[in-house]
């Protein structure tokens, strides 16, 4: 693939803006300066840096952000910042059947709510993510308001019933770690649900962190506001 191209589908830009990163020197491949901007190159494992910064080529982009509070999932956001403006600009940009649309988060966390959250480019893997088919449990770990007892969790389990949905919506797993600590497990997902849920056994959520999808873990040295690109052990490990 001609280098241009490269940037291009990096999300670096127009073709006529990486053409120009190239021939003013600020692109290097295998440490060495490029300025040829249609000199090809093999894709596969290839790193390349743009003005002085580390890149590997990603056809598609897999990433995980620990998401922070008092933040929005959303591309305009209404109050708080946007999560999007957490990541560098190329991941913003990267081009999508001719538009420029970047990654896209995989379902969404309340501004309040803390963890890991899902983004990607690759529109079949946020359906399938998505899906109620496809019963990805995601654990979340919820500080509640008042003390939590067993018949809470029985309820739990047993599903409950929200406002708007006569049908029970149950946790697919459910255990108290703590007084006012719980962990609860959910393949599905409607609008604020672990809050409704709780409410609907009389007690509230004061403080709500996703720390696993499928068996993806939140990694411990991932601290509130950095991502990374996901492996393929974490990808097979979100298939389950």
């Amino acid at each position: 693939m001609q280098l241009q191209d490269i940037l291009f589908f990096q999300g670096f830009g127009t073709r006529r803006v990486c053409a120009g990163l190239i021939q003013q020197g600020l692109v290097a491949v295998g440490g060495e300066v490029q300025t040829d901007a249609g000199a090809d190159f093999d894709t596969a494992g290839l790193s390349f840096q743009v003005q002085g910064r580390e890149w590997e080529f990603h056809e598609k982009a897999y990433l995980m952000l620990h998401k922070p509070a008092g933040t929005e999932c959303s591309q305009k956001p209404s109050t708080y910042p946007s999560i999007y403006t957490l990541l560098p600009a190329p991941l913003r940009q990267r081009p999508q059947k001719g538009a420029v649309q970047g990654v896209q988060a995989v379902g969404r966390l309340d501004q309040d709510t803390t963890g890991l959250l899902l983004l990607t480019d690759d529109g079949q893997f946020i359906h399938r993510m998505n899906s109620p088919r496809h019963h990805v449990p995601k654990v979340y770990e919820v500080t509640t308001r008042h003390p939590l007892d067993d018949s809470q969790v029985k309820r739990l389990l047993e599903g409950v019933v929200l406002e708007d949905d006569p049908k029970p919506v149950r946790a697919a797993a459910c255990e108290i770690a703590g007084e006012r600590q719980l962990r609860l497990t959910l393949t599905e997902g409607k609008y604020h649900q672990v809050k409704r849920m709780l409410a609907a056994v009389s007690n509230r959520v004061e403080g709500l962190h996703r720390s696993r999808i499928g068996g993806l873990v939140l990694p411990a040295d991932l601290a509130p506001g950095q991502w990374r690109w996901l492996n393929d052990a974490d990808l097979a490990a979100l298939k389950g």
